[in-house]
């Protein structure tokens, strides 16, 4: 395999695992009955339409069809891609639920 054929085997993978990541994001979203969208505009206020995030939630199911997601899997799975700042507004919504 050469170092190209290598190189694009490396870049699929990483998107193949951002659009996980991403779905994890949306269905827990979709679980918690928060908008993904409106979260994500929160998280990154300006940022064009982020396209990947559009193709995601046509694969996310309803609720009721849904495994729980835990909250520290959305968050890990966030944080290992670097998006730091929708974690801290998704921790922001689990906070928001929690008794005070």
């Amino acid at each position: 395999m050469s170092n190209n054929e290598m190189e694009k085997k490396v870049i699929e993978s990483y998107q193949n695992d951002e659009r996980m990541m991403i779905l994890i994001y949306v269905q827990w979203c979709v679980n918690n009955e928060i908008d993904p969208v409106a979260l994500y505009e929160e998280a990154y206020p300006g940022q064009s339409k982020n396209q990947t995030l559009q193709d995601m939630l046509e694969l996310a199911v309803p609720k009721n069809e849904s495994e729980n997601i835990a909250d520290q899997t959305v968050l890990n799975a966030l944080q290992l891609f670097g998006n730091d700042d929708l974690a801290f507004a998704v921790q922001g919504e689990i906070e928001k639920r929690q008794p005070k």
